[in-house]
């Protein structure tokens, strides 16, 4: 009796949990984004939800991920569960990584593209790294990043960024703000970039950023 008892007061609990956690969200997807960085992106996709008026229950912008791609992807896995667990479950699951210099890039993609439930788990790459995403705000460039004695694939453009932001540094706050007025270009770029690169085999340089940012631009409207 005791334990039948316990189970519907348990029962009633996570009933009244949804109820509030319902009322908390608004009418649309519910989204991670789990970030590789822990200050770099998480602070510009912070930006991007109160740029437009994002609920927080609908988009968790998580950074603390760990510093390699997969580690990104175990997070978001784990993530995913915990909320699936509570019974409501993220819609999809953004993991926002580089290439850099990461062993494990090769395979989070692949573990990212044959993650269950299907079209959750979205790999949102940049090769080199995310700065090449905020290059296209200023110039469009297919010349491909490599490494150099010394001088790093990112930091290379990290140098070609700076001729643009001239106190732009990793973690720096405001950077959606400062970059928002020239956001179509940049998507315009890196789609553009994206069909280069794939004419020509690459993927260097290439970044998949644009996609999320269309996504959390549209997730308000109506499917």
């Amino acid at each position: 009796m005791g334990k039948d008892n316990l189970f519907h007061k348990r029962k009633a609990r996570k009933k009244e949990q949804l109820a509030r956690r319902g009322k908390q969200r608004d009418p649309y997807a519910k989204v991670l984004i789990a970030c590789e960085g822990k200050k770099t992106e998480p602070l510009y996709f912070e930006d991007i939800k109160d740029y437009f008026a994002l609920n927080s229950v609908n988009v968790k912008v998580s950074g603390e991920c760990g510093s390699d791609p997969v580690s990104v992807f175990k997070h978001g896995k784990q993530l995913y569960r915990e909320e699936r667990e509570k019974g409501d479950s993220f819609d999809k699951v953004y993991c926002v990584f580089d290439q850099d210099a990461h062993a494990s890039y090769i395979q989070a993609i692949k573990d990212i593209n044959n993650a269950r439930p299907n079209n959750t788990f979205i790999a949102i790459n940049s090769v080199p790294c995310f700065e090449y995403w905020l290059l296209l705000h200023f110039q469009y460039t297919t010349k491909p990043f490599k490494a150099l004695p010394n001088n790093s694939a990112c930091n290379q453009v990290l140098t070609q960024l700076k001729s643009h932001i001239p106190d732009y540094t990793k973690g720096k706050c405001g950077i959606f703000a400062a970059t928002c007025e020239q956001l179509n270009s940049a998507k315009e770029r890196a789609t553009k970039a994206l069909r280069t690169a794939q004419e020509s085999d690459t993927d260097n340089p290439t970044t998949h950023v644009h996609e999320l940012v269309s996504y959390l631009q549209d997730i308000k409207k109506p499917l």
